[in-house]
């Protein structure tokens, strides 16, 4: 064929840019056919090595050909799993009713190749044009040695998982309106971080919100508790109004303070009742790791360690707490961060403000301490690690177990075994400076009369100590820096969190100013000020 001519194929339409988007001339007759083969020939040499141009080129614009005329045996069989591929192909046609597909591939970046759709959606006399891109990437088959596509559900669409499937019909649940504490509406447009979650929502309160569900074509996950994505709609449904505990000023300052680095995430609540101001999460993918992260906190772990040691009469703000350059504890030895100065005369008030991980595993060590003390000290007084928050979705409750040898003082300073999200950390901080342990909440309690995590809190003598020592990491130790310009009662702890075969720590921040406490955490974003720091700092000037 020459350069720009098309071909057409019954049942669907595939478009080949033949001779243009960098795939050069071929004759797709006899690619599809597979002809050019010599016949009585002996069995061919396994080909190894990454896919020749020729045959990216080939096997995605069989794939595509087979796809686009329906035929989801053919196209699952230029696919490295063909029974995963075979199944999302043919509901693509029967479950989501896509018909009229034209599949156009795009210029390759080597094994990569984008692809544009265009598709009609048809159910019940309703219908519908679909228009979105995906990709491909053609990788050597393990044990053939062919070339063929590497199977994802995304190549489908790329808001699919695998398990996921994509559906035409009556929506599972009736849509929603959620609105903020104020009642301004949240919608995914204005606040996009928002968007799987306002499908959890609706997943689980769509049915009593009082609206009346549409026809779409969504994506039904795997796991129910996900939600459902729509993806368009057929006929709009009547959405019920959904209240919930956000504030839309948070929650903008929140979506915006994450964009500043990825992989990060932040979380804020109103340490006097629990209610979660604002959610946001700067992810490739659409976990929800502000609130089901589960990952070492670093040294903002070290509000609950020096709660522990004050409750346990171990120490308190002005006692004796020396920082020296190394700590040994069960044959491990442990540093503080570079460039830390020792200082043998400190009190536990400044050793907490420069964050010296070596004075907290030297008072680890003290009588009446023991292996279980922390997690004594994080469920019976933070309401940590006992699987029953009822946040109304989805969320991770932290978990700080009993820990025997070098963990035991790893976990102090927030490595070892412990495990938090940003928001377990943000709910510490409201616990720390309240003395009280509100379970944090994304809908009223009212909404469904759910049971709710209880825990007795702290003393207010702990509180009083916790709370000038937070202060003074604020105003003039590790995180003045983030905190610096924030007016009124400020208070804050930083963290860096080191990851197995990571270079850089993870960085973690918790902070409170009046009645809002937030905690962010950004992969492998550094030393605490460095990224999280800013972020909630920008989240609490906006609370």
């Amino acid at each position: 064929m020459r350069k720009g001519v098309k071909a057409a194929l019954v049942g669907g339409v595939f478009t080949v840019m033949v001779g243009g988007a960098g795939y050069g001339a071929y004759n797709l007759v006899n690619g599809l056919s597979g002809g050019g083969g010599s016949s009585g020939a002996g069995p061919a040499a396994v080909r190894k090595g990454p896919p020749s141009d020729d045959e990216i080129r080939e096997v995605s614009q069989k794939f595509l050909a087979a796809w686009a005329k329906g035929d989801a045996d053919g196209a699952s069989g230029y696919t490295n799993n063909s029974a995963d591929a075979r199944k999302l192909l043919t509901g693509y046609r029967e479950d989501a009713h896509l018909t009229k597909v034209k599949l156009t591939p795009k210029e390759a970046s080597g094994a990569r190749v984008p692809f544009s759709v265009s598709a009609t959606v048809s159910y019940k006399g309703k219908n519908k044009p679909l228009a979105y891109d995906s990709q491909l990437t053609v990788v050597r088959g393990k044990t053939t040695g062919r070339a063929l596509v590497d199977w994802s559900a995304a190549v489908v669409h790329p808001s699919l998982e695998r398990g996921d499937t994509l559906v035409t019909g009556e929506a599972a649940t009736p849509p929603i309106e959620a609105v903020d504490r104020a009642g301004v509406v949240l919608t995914k447009k204005e606040y996009p971080s928002l968007g799987p979650i306002l499908d959890q929502l609706r997943a689980k309160y769509g049915d009593q919100a009082g609206g009346k569900p549409g026809v779409e074509l969504y994506v039904q996950h795997e796991n129910e508790d996900a939600g459902t994505r729509t993806l368009l709609s057929l006929s709009k449904g009547r959405p019920g109004k959904l209240p919930t505990t956000l504030s839309a000023g948070v929650q903008k300052a929140a979506e915006r303070a994450v964009l500043r680095y990825g992989e990060s995430s932040v979380v804020a609540v109103k340490p006097s009742t629990g209610e979660i101001l604002g959610v946001a999460n700067n992810r490739e993918d659409a976990f929800n790791a502000a609130f089901q992260g589960k990952v070492a906190p670093g040294s903002t772990m070290k509000i609950l360690s020096a709660a522990m040691l004050i409750d346990k009469g171990v120490t308190k703000a002005g006692g004796a707490a020396p920082c020296p350059d190394t700590a040994t504890w069960q044959s491990q030895t442990f540093h503080n961060l570079k460039g830390m100065t020792a200082n043998e005369k400190a009190t536990f008030s400044e050793s907490f403000a420069r964050s010296c991980n070596t004075a907290f595993v030297k008072l680890i060590d003290e009588e009446g301490l023991t292996d279980s003390s922390l997690t004594d000290e994080a469920q019976n007084n933070f309401g940590l690690g006992q699987d029953n928050w009822k946040v109304g979705i989805p969320s991770f409750d932290g978990s700080v177990p009993a820990s025997g040898g070098p963990d035991r003082a790893a976990n102090a300073i927030g490595q070892g075994q412990v495990q938090m999200s940003p928001l377990n950390m943000a709910s510490v901080t409201a616990t720390a400076i309240t003395g009280a342990f509100h379970q944090p909440v994304i809908v009223p309690k009212s909404l469904d009369d759910r049971d709710l995590a209880t825990a007795r809190g702290l003393s207010p003598s702990t509180v009083q100590q916790l709370r000038a020592m937070m202060r003074r990491t604020a105003v003039s130790g590790t995180g003045a820096r983030a905190m610096a310009g924030l007016p009124g009662d400020i208070g804050a702890k930083t963290g860096s969190a080191e990851v197995d075969g990571r270079e850089k720590s993870d960085s973690w921040f918790t902070g409170y100013r009046g009645d809002v406490a937030a905690a962010a955490m950004t992969q492998e974003g550094g030393h605490g000020g460095d990224a999280a720091g800013p972020i909630v700092a920008a989240v609490l000037r906006a609370g």
